[in-house]
This record gives C-alpha cells, structure tokens and sequence, in this order.
C-alpha cells in the first residue's frame, strides 16, 4: 500500500548516485526538490538527467521542483535570512537559474520570500519571457506572506510552508498554529500545501528519527499537508533512503485516521 500524500525529496551531494535514487524511488519518493541555493549548475543538470533516467526504468512521472534561492544572505552558523535591502525580490541569479531551469524541463518553480500576490506575477511573467510557464509554489517564510496569505493563496498553484525561515521571523511556538490555518485555507479552496522543514532532522546524522519528529510528520498529515518536504535529511544525510522509508511509514500510518481529502500536485 503507498500513501495518498506524497514525499518530497532534495537531491544534493548524498543522493546523486544513481542507485540511491533508485531506491528512494522504490519506497515511494514522488517528487524531487533542488536547491539552487546551493550547487553549481552543472550539478543540478546531472541530478536532473540521473532522476529522469531513473524514473524511466520504473515508468514513473518524478515531477523535479527548481527552488530558486531568492534574496538571500548566508549566515555562517546562523544560517540565511532575507537580504531586506532589496528592491525585487527576484534576483538576477534567481532570473538566471530560471532560464537553465526551464530549458531544462524542470515541473515546478518554487518562490522563496514572496510577500504578496505580486511577487508570484513578478515570475510567473518572467517565464513568459522565456516561452515556457511552469506551476509555481508559493513559499510561505515572511511575515509580510503571512499579512497576504489569501492573495498568496489564491495567486499561485502550490503552497509550501517553509518553516524554517518562518520560525526566524515569528516566535516558534506559533509555527503550529501558522502551519494549521495555512493548511486549512488551502483545504477550502482546493489548492495544495506542502509541509516543510526539519521533518526528520535528526536523520541526518542517525538512521531513526525522534518521536517528536514521528508526531511532527503524522499531525501535518492529519492536519491536511497533500506532501511533506525532506531537505537537508535527504541532500545531505547520511541515511537518505531510510529517510524516505520513516517517512512513508508515518504517512500510512497517519492515513488510517484521516478521511482522505488529499491534493494530488503531479496532476
């Protein structure tokens, strides 16, 4: 039996063999993320041939999200946060990358820091430019998205909440809560949600998850999520393919308690 919801995976340096990707395939890997935050682009166009070569020997449809990294600064130990001394906030490398990303077939185009309905037009125009409009997924990490979720929403094809840049502009114990609302306005109107970040973080370093991570993962199922978002667990993780199967694990399980409802975004 596989799950209704789906699994989103990052390639990077600790899955791009091909064999690992065939395996995380097999448990029910659907959809691949790439980071182009990180990388150069001449990685990402052999993750990009690996994962369709792959997908073709199981006669399967693996839609590839381009993540453009947006206007951000990197921080060391502290990570990134958003550079808010721009003027757009789609930079000239995201127009760069872009462009690469289209020619290269990629499904979906994932928006970092958009604050309003405009920013979601902003690109959606810029691919007219390049003869080529693919699905965009909203990410939801600034207050200021927040303060627009409805015209977010109601803009783009897909929502991604992206808690961790989220949990560096609102106090953490609200991310819960922002989690729920976010999802259940996507529910009404139909459109779906991915749920993101630090899912099973501690499966970077260890082949088993914590029981917190276990409950983080089945309360986004049964709050609505139509996917949930592996990043740095499966890019640059030790344990990769166990990854994936934890995850499938706690979708099924969580499944069994829900009435189903779920957003299928490789139609």
């Amino acid at each position: 039996m596989n799950s209704k919801s789906q699994i989103v995976a990052t390639i990077g340096p600790a899955t791009k063999d091909k064999e690992i990707i065939r395996k995380m395939i097999e448990h029910q890997m659907d959809v691949v993320r790439l980071n182009f935050s990180w990388g150069t682009l001449e990685e990402h166009a052999s993750y990009i041939h690996t994962v369709r070569e792959v997908a073709t020997e199981f006669n399967k449809r693996i839609p590839i999200i381009q993540d453009l990294s947006g206007p951000r600064i990197q921080g060391g130990k502290s990570g990134h946060h958003f550079n808010e001394s721009i003027s757009e906030i789609l930079t000239e490398t995201d127009k760069s990358n872009l462009a690469f990303g289209l020619e290269q077939g990629i499904d979906y185009v994932a928006m970092s820091y958009v604050g309003n309905k405009d920013d979601i037009l902003l690109l959606r125009d810029e691919m007219k430019k390049f003869g080529k409009v693919v699905p965009i997924i909203a990410k939801i990490e600034r207050m200021e998205a927040l303060e627009h979720i409805d015209e977010i929403i109601e803009a783009s094809d897909v929502i991604m909440i992206a808690r961790g840049d989220l949990g560096n502009e609102v106090p953490l114990e609200k991310i819960p809560f922002i989690e729920k609302m976010i999802i259940e306005k996507c529910k009404i109107v139909g459109k779906p949600v991915i749920t993101a970040t630090q899912m099973l973080i501690s499966m970077v370093d260890q082949p088993f998850p914590t029981r917190a991570e276990v409950t983080d993962v089945t309360f986004a199922i049964l709050m609505g999520s139509d996917a949930v978002m592996l990043s740095d667990e499966t890019a640059t993780g030790h344990y990769p393919v166990e990854a994936v199967i934890m995850m499938e694990k706690i979708i099924i399980e969580a499944e069994q308690h829900t009435n189903g409802g779920v957003v299928n975004i490789l139609s």
